[in-house]
């Protein structure tokens, strides 16, 4: 009976360094700073697809089985990616279950397999094998050795008879490795300041692909690592473009947009809901891809996606059949996504609207500033009760002695929002309270007072707080971990710039980060 390969050991390395922020120079030498990394395990999201890429795999088997990836606003934080016994018990099935529909297929296995093997025996044409399909699995370029290793298996083979049982289960074999379940960008030490290593090549390649098209790399990709030509910020460039051409791309734009403001998964019926998330993708896509607009086009458009009758009785607007299309906005009451019942539906609490909830939300998502956790003695489960008949009254009268600074910078946020409910339907009172009015004034203390969503979205638009959040947001996204502001400071301030100049595309935020330093550079971790 043929053995079976089981999960190797999972090593985990972790990183660290120091240095401080200049403006951006225009040279390629980089300025030895950036925020610590870690070892990053591929996502759920980031496994399924790439197997689809590696293998023509689209049965998304990762997504029911693998450990699921907490959200904090993404689900790429290194930190949270702890080793479990739910991924070693995870990966071997997955892996098996992958490499035998593989096989299974003639398509794939004559796509994958760049030989026609002669028998069973035919060592020359597995090591072409594991060669091109090891590096392309792994990210890297194989050693001799490691080469040697998986053509141990090709004895499973010889005895089956079957050339394919030894592809088989070096595919099994591959999809358990440590460097194909985690990538492991080390890098190399830079002699200036040891505790900072500058990533290699492939390395670079891997980071690149993940972050614009949320898979490995492609082949094109890993030719380049090969010949070294990914070092420079106009070689890095060079390569994003050309994978921003990719339709791949356009889905990571709308999944980040999704996961920064929370939208992923929303708590309506599925037809609402669905119809909710088409409409932001379309706006990301008509603002972000198709037009390449202004970024914060996205916060001013006075039309939306409206892609059934469900979404436009939800915001009193015409109906539209079975003809979805772009709506304009009756009045001033909504504009751009922050309007959207996707990123409305966030932020709720007890099942209606929290004033403090959207207050925070708009804080930590929108301006990149963090509040206190209340007071351990501060039961934040418990429903407000004192204080008046309506939610305003029970609210101010709540927010008062220690508590009164942070619910000051919290709450007359989320008054101004009070006006939609938990699905972004416009009210004028409160839920089943008619003599509690809303009146839709808010205020961002330091910043200045607002009505309504529409004069939220102007009020952040007319401040550069917004942008730099946006900024610091896909930087986050792009590295796998929160950004350090001292140690990252020079990296933001260089794609800010490039950000800036290139008329705020969202296409020229991206390639400022990776053309940044902090893109090639990580701080070991102690």
């Amino acid at each position: 009976m043929l053995g079976r390969v089981h999960v190797f050991a999972l090593v985990l390395l972790f990183f660290s360094g120091c240095g401080h922020s200049a403006p951006p120079q225009e040279d390629d030498s980089l300025h030895l700073n950036a925020g610590p990394g870690g070892v990053r395990r591929l996502t759920r999201f980031e496994y399924d697809n790439t197997l689809a890429d590696l293998l023509g795999d689209t049965t998304r088997s990762g997504q029911a089985t693998l450990p699921e990836d907490p959200k904090t606003p993404f689900d790429n934080d290194f930190r949270d990616q702890n080793v479990s016994s739910v991924l070693i018990g995870a990966a071997e099935p997955l892996a098996r279950a992958a490499a035998e529909r593989a096989i299974g297929s003639a398509s794939v296995r004559d796509r994958i397999v760049p030989c026609r093997p002669s028998g069973p025996d035919d060592t020359q044409c597995l090591r072409a094998f594991i060669t091109s399909f090891g590096e392309r699995a792994l990210r890297r370029p194989l050693g001799s050795d490691e080469v040697d290793r998986f053509l141990d298996l090709q004895s499973f083979a010889t005895e089956s008879g079957d050339f394919y049982t030894g592809v088989t289960l070096i595919i099994e074999a591959l999809l358990q490795e440590p460097e194909f379940l985690y990538r492991v960008e080390l890098g190399d030490r830079t002699p200036d300041v040891p505790s900072m290593r500058r990533l290699n090549d492939f390395d670079i390649a891997t980071r690149l692909s993940y972050f614009l098209l949320g898979s490995t790399p492609p082949d094109e990709v890993l030719r380049l690592a090969e010949a070294g030509q990914l070092q420079t910020r106009a070689q890095r460039r060079d390569a994003a473009l050309k994978l921003l051409a990719d339709p791949r791309a356009g889905a990571i734009v709308d999944r980040f947009h999704a996961l920064w403001l929370g939208y992923t998964s929303l708590p309506h019926p599925p037809d609402l809901s669905a119809a909710m998330q088409a409409e932001s993708s379309a706006l990301v896509k008509r603002v972000l891809i198709d037009r390449n607009d202004d970024y914060f086009e996205l916060f001013r458009s006075a039309q939306t996606y409206v892609t059934n009758d469900a979404l436009a009785d939800n915001y009193g607007l015409p109906r539209v059949g079975a003809t979805p299309q772009w709506v304009t906005y009756s009045g001033p009451a909504r504009k751009g996504i922050l309007s959207h019942g996707t990123v409305l539906s966030a932020a709720l609490k007890f099942g209606d609207t929290s004033v403090t909830q959207r207050g925070l939300f708009v804080r930590r998502r929108l301006m990149c500033q963090d509040i206190p956790p209340p007071p351990p003695n501060v039961d934040v489960n418990k429903p407000l009760t004192e204080g008046g008949k309506c939610k305003k009254q029970k609210q101010m009268a709540h927010a008062v002695g220690g508590c009164a600074s942070c619910h000051d910078r919290m709450d007359k946020i989320g008054y101004g929002l009070e006006n939609f409910d938990t699905s972004g339907r416009y009210r004028t009172f409160e839920d089943g309270a008619p003599d509690c009015p809303i009146d839709g004034q808010g205020e961002i203390v330091g910043m200045g007072t607002f009505q309504g969503v529409a004069g939220l979205a102007d009020l952040l638009l007319g401040d550069k707080t917004l942008g730099a959040c946006v900024v610091q947001q896909v930087y986050r996204f792009a590295l796998g971990r929160t950004v350090d502001q001292a140690l990252d400071a020079y990296s933001l301030a260089q794609i800010q710039d490039a950000f800036t100049k290139g008329d705020h595309r969202f296409s020229e935020l991206l390639i400022g980060i990776v053309e940044s330093d902090g893109f090639v550079l990580r701080k070991e971790e102690e």
